[in-house]
């Protein structure tokens, strides 16, 4: 039976990294970052839908992979959340997603089925902050808006 637990150990077997923990963040392979589109946080099960880390940095020029570990998940960029000539971006349902990340500053990210209910996350390419005004001024639903929000004082930190 393959479980979220079996799927993230023969992840990390495959990048060749070691032994895994319970469920770990994926380990960043060179210039390669993945995110791991989950139905509860590692740490809490009591945390439904949830991207994994929420928030990323990475370089620019890197890549990040969206890795759908659990079923019936996706990764959209949030119009207004992505800086001026950044390519958007929505995967299908459940679709391993890569992308180059050329742009620097802050980028916003969705699960579009999960998103009223805070499934969300950020990217910061280049350690560049500099759209984080514009990030702030964009309106979300439900649990989104709290999650954003969370998450953009831990950047602001």
């Amino acid at each position: 039976m393959l479980t979220r637990r079996n799927f993230v150990l023969s992840l990390t077997a495959l990048a060749g990294v070691g032994p895994a923990l319970a469920c770990p963040a994926p380990k960043a392979n060179g210039t390669s970052h993945g995110i791991l589109m989950l139905n509860a946080d590692c740490g809490d099960p009591n945390k439904p839908n949830v991207f994994e880390p929420a928030i990323l940095h990475i370089n620019t020029g890197d890549t990040v992979t969206f890795v759908p570990t659990d079923a019936g998940h996706n990764s959209a960029s949030k119009r207004g959340m992505i800086p001026e000539g950044a390519e958007p971006w929505n995967s299908a349902i459940d679709e391993r997603l890569m992308i180059e990340f050329t742009v620097p500053r802050i980028y916003g990210h969705i699960c579009v089925p999960h998103y009223e209910w805070g499934m969300v996350g950020l990217i910061v390419v280049g350690q560049d902050l500099s759209n984080l005004k514009a990030v702030k001024k964009v309106r979300h639903p439900g649990s989104a808006r709290k999650v954003f929000r969370s998450l953009l004082k831990e950047l602001e930190a």
